[in-house]
């Protein structure tokens, strides 16, 4: 998240949006939590999230798995693969309540205070927030973090480029200083920032060498979390145990939560290996991500007897908008025409990918805030429409009289219909079929590319999308490597097409300068992984970021949905509504899982713990 932009003064609307009701915020101005959409939900005070089994036992192991490996446990370094289960070591000065849209409640601060302009905030650190190794956390641990974040993670120092300095501003309170007044979402992402020990990473290591939080690492780090890491083996295995003299086990948004005595993260090559592993009971969770293993695969004997529990949730979904596809690079030249990219969306079936390998799971995406209020459809009316004109001239006029709709197929002759017309778009950018191939009327070069996978999961759709494309002409291989291959991969811009995608929260804000923005687009490693750079997106990001109150938030983000879905940057693909669980008996969850989460592995338990 970051803004810039017009700086709209603060109204009654504007105070409503950043609204905290009066019970959680005392007469000197400090709040025990802050949330962007109404009021919190929790007074001064509370003693627990609602979500939580306060009474949940403690013990047990809980085996988890991961795909691919690592090479870095250091947590604020943009280079390599981070170890999985790195945030149960560290705090941060904010907890997520997962039952609330946007609301986040204190942690390591014990409450913050910022002025009605927001040109500031001040987080005030708990007196009994320690270390693993007994020294408190202090202001200076947060400055330290806050400069070495933005120092060695571009991302970081895009995702807080407007706050300009954290500094200590008493013996417990650091203060952030942030260069605009209203940008609503700043107090809240500084309060997710990691927080690591100054002392530690300034003295030397177990080796006898300084520390150097600039450069990877696999030495076993420590925080002020609830969990100590206490074994590593490189890019296969990560053992963590809880901790008894965690400082905050007792805090209200603690209780319930941080169960397991022991959480243990085994790395596996691909998927199906993993899966292996949780059927021959060797893990005990499993999220799944493929139709076809759920529809066919659960048929072994821990499942028939109930020793394994499958379930479908919505929990995560409900404030998650998505959009995930084949990304196109626009810094490639075959790419820049939007009339190629718009063309090749033609030749992606998934009427007949649901049909014949999703066994009828699955939505077609049309929206890059897909299944949120915030996803346009129909044409734009109202304030939309209002924001629009705004910047029309520098917009093609389809966003203001075409709604955007994906091509429909599912059988033969309507994938007939939908390659000719390809073709057609393809001849408006310059290409012409010569014998069996597409080319560049002006080179003679063919249109040819290459589809970038993470892994084998998506082969069999990337496959039958080449497919089709060679019906085309066009010669679209399919690539699959390993995660952190694929990771640098995309942070060089080393790709043609991949399959990847963005998530977005329910409460757009800053995050869409990194997904969008032009600065973003230069920047190696961002996640404008398109390399989109348009002066329109830029001034429906600043009006997104700007956003005085919620109707002209949706208004603003459903401007921004369309026009992106205008230039093609992607072709949709699919998602669902539900997320698939399957987890063996040895570990439970509170009867109702969160609003807004899933809780793993906070607030489940083990079954066999005080036993």
């Amino acid at each position: 998240m970051a803004s810039w932009a017009p700086k709209f003064l603060l109204s009654a609307a504007t105070s409503l949006f950043l609204a905290f009701g009066a019970f959680a915020q005392g007469a000197d101005g400090w709040r025990i939590g802050i949330s962007t959409i109404g009021d919190l939900k929790h007074p001064q005070g509370f003693d627990h999230f609602d979500y939580v089994n306060p009474q949940a036992p403690k013990g047990g192991t809980l085996r988890l798995s991961d795909e691919g490996n690592f090479d870095t446990l250091n947590p604020l370094l943009a280079r390599g693969e981070v170890g999985a289960g790195l945030s149960l070591v560290f705090d941060t000065l904010l907890m997520p309540a997962l039952d609330e849209l946007s609301s986040s409640y204190g942690l390591l601060a014990e409450s913050l205070k910022y002025p009605d302009d927001l040109t500031s905030a001040t987080f005030r650190l708990r007196a009994e927030a320690k270390w693993a190794d007994g020294q408190p956390v202090t202001p200076d641990d947060v400055v330290f973090s806050f400069e070495q974040a933005k120092k060695n993670d571009p991302q970081m120092e895009f995702y807080y480029r407007h706050v300009k300095s954290a500094e200590k501003t008493g013996d417990r309170d650091v203060t952030f200083n942030f260069d605009e007044p209203n940008n609503r979402e700043l107090p809240q992402i500084v309060g997710q920032l990691v927080i690591v020990p100054k002392h530690w990473w300034e003295a030397n290591g177990a080796d006898g060498k300084p520390r150097d939080i600039s450069r990877t690492s696999l030495e076993i780090p420590m925080g002020s979390g609830p969990y100590k890491m206490v074994s590593v083996t490189p890019g296969s295995k990560i053992r963590y145990e809880l901790r008894d003299d965690y400082w905050g086990k007792n805090l209200n948004v603690n209780v319930g939560q941080n169960n397991f005595g022991v959480i243990e993260y085994t790395y596996f090559a691909d998927r199906d290996v993993m899966f292996e592993a949780f059927r021959s009971n060797n893990t005990d969770y499993w999220w799944e991500n493929a139709a076809k293993r759920w529809a066919t695969a659960y048929d072994f004997p821990a499942v028939k007897d109930g020793r394994v529990k499958r379930e479908e949730t919505e929990s995560e979904m409900r404030k998650v908008g998505v959009m995930v596809g084949f990304i196109f690079n626009l810094r490639r030249d075959k790419f820049a025409d939007e009339k190629v990219r718009e063309a090749l969306n033609y030749a992606f079936d998934f009427e007949e990918l649901r049909r014949t390998i999703f066994y009828g799971s699955y939505e077609r995406i049309d929206s890059f805030f897909f299944r949120t209020e915030l996803a346009s459809s129909g044409l734009p009316q109202g304030r939309e429409l209002e924001i629009l004109n705004e910047v029309k001239d520098k917009l093609p006029p389809e966003v203001f009289t075409t709604p955007y709709a994906n091509p429909v197929g599912g059988d033969p002759a309507k994938l007939r219909d939908n390659l000719r017309t390809a073709i057609g778009m393809l001849k408006e950018a310059g290409y012409e079929l010569k014998g069996n191939r597409m080319v560049n009327v002006k080179t003679g070069q063919p249109l040819s590319f290459e589809i970038l996978l993470n892994g084998p999961t998506i082969e069999p759709v990337a496959l039958a999308f080449s497919q089709n494309l060679k019906k085309i002409g066009i010669d679209a291989s399919v690539r699959s490597i390993e995660p952190s291959q694929f990771t640098n991969r995309w942070r060089s811009r080393d790709f043609d097409v991949m399959y990847n995608g963005w998530g977005e929260s329910i409460n757009p804000g800053n995050e869409q300068a990194e997904y969008w923005g032009s600065d973003a687009a230069k920047r190696e490693g961002s996640q404008n992984y398109s390399g989109i750079s348009d002066p329109a997106i830029d001034a429906l990001i600043k009006k997104v970021i700007f956003a005085k109150d919620r109707d002209e938030l949706v208004a603003a983000t459903r401007a921004l949905d369309r026009v992106l879905l205008a230039k093609h940057i992607v072709v949709p693909s699919y998602t669902s509504r539900t997320s698939r669980l399957a987890y063996w008996n040895s570990i439970t969850h509170p009867a109702e899982l969160p609003e807004y989460g899933l809780g793993m592995p906070g607030v489940w338990w083990s079954t066999s713990a005080g036993k």
